[in-house]
């Protein structure tokens, strides 16, 4: 079977926030192949929306042999398996937030699917960790790198590495 590579984007602001991160990460190692590269942890302020909660943010690189929508199925069970509730449109708080990035060098479009993620090469919280662990993996739309769409990136929210409390 054909081996695939995705970047999959974690976010969390409700809860144990690094309970929630271990967790999901601990469920997505069940059903992939393997995990190759965990990025460190950052903290940052809700996008798009209004909340006292921090998000902390992580982006992993996984292998497996699920298709994408496959793997899409997977991490929707998965969310609502760690509490996620989906609240009309609209970002909200969530246990947990579980988007594919990137899927091996396809483009997807789809009613359900899109891949590379729409919003991915806008956001601090996103591109901080994805260029962390990929910085010359190559947008297949923009034909830029990870680390040349965070260069040029016009979010400057913070994005502030988390120390663990443990």
């Amino acid at each position: 079977m054909t081996s695939n590579k995705a970047y999959i984007l974690l976010g969390t602001n409700l809860g144990n926030r690094e309970e929630n991160l271990e967790k999901a990460i601990e469920k997505i190692s069940r059903f992939c192949i393997r995990i190759i590269v965990r990025s460190s942890v950052f903290e940052t302020a809700p996008w798009g929306f209004e909340s006292d909660n921090l998000f902390l943010n992580q982006v992993i690189w996984i292998e497996t042999q699920l298709n994408a929508y496959e793997l899409l199925d997977k991490l929707i069970k998965t969310e609502k398996q760690l509490g996620r509730k989906r609240i009309g449109t609209g970002y909200h708080s969530r246990t947990i937030d579980l988007d594919i990035l990137y899927f091996n060098d396809e483009i997807i479009q789809s009613e359900s699917l899109t891949i590379p993620h729409p919003r991915l090469h806008t956001r601090s919280f996103t591109m901080v960790p994805m260029a962390e662990i990929a910085p010359n993996f190559i947008h297949p739309g923009l034909q830029c790198s990870q680390k040349e769409i965070l260069d040029k990136l016009v979010d400057k929210n913070e994005v502030v590495l988390h120390i663990s409390s443990e």
